[in-house]
């Protein structure tokens, strides 16, 4: 069968079609109805939904007030194995022997590590060390004044372990430096 034949018998099939289709029903009452008919909002679902929500938050939100505004947990950590000191600080006491001999050891080895430093680098640390013990200095002759002044207490106590950090950094930078192959 040929392209031709097949196209034919198609059309003449489509000619056999009837060209008007009538409907079953008469559908104008209920287009017209349709029309008629007041639209419902689409915003009316979303506005009860959100207030669905608020709802139920505010009324969770207040059980939980409710259900915990009388009870107060209070937590005791004890600490155990631990071996409490005195620390005083300003013109009366001294740091702590564990904490002198540890400054000692780093400002020791700092002078070595310092040693393999560029100039430059090594300027800059001792720049460093300088302001931090500048400011230890003072943070002491305010305490001879105010020696039970807490915030000064934590203050210096703050700088003493920016002094320590800085100094063990330095012995972390320079062994880096010396080990590292890639060089």
């Amino acid at each position: 069968m040929s392209q031709i034949d097949r196209d034919d018998k198609l059309i003449t099939a489509a000619s056999a079609l009837s060209t008007e289709i009538s409907p079953e029903q008469d559908l104008w009452p209920g287009i017209a109805e349709a029309i008629a008919r007041p639209q419902r909002s689409r915003w009316i679902p979303v506005f009860a939904q959100a207030a669905a929500v608020v709802l139920l938050i505010g009324a969770s939100s207040s059980l939980t007030y409710f259900a915990v505004k009388d009870q107060q947990q209070i937590i005791e950590v004890v600490p155990s194995g631990l071996v409490f000191e005195q620390a005083s600080f300003g013109g009366r006491y001294a740091l702590g022997v564990d904490y002198q001999e540890a400054r000692g050891d780093l400002a020791a080895q700092l002078d070595v590590e310092l040693a393999r430093l560029s100039p430059e680098a090594r300027e800059e640390v001792e720049l460093n060390l300088s302001m931090i013990r500048g400011a230890i200095a003072q943070i002491n002759e305010a305490m001879k004044d105010a020696p039970d002044n807490a915030l000064l207490q934590e203050l210096l106590v703050q700088t003493y372990r920016e002094e320590l950090a800085l100094m063990q950094r330095v012995g972390g930078l320079t062994q880096h430096v010396m080990s590292r192959k890639d060089i």
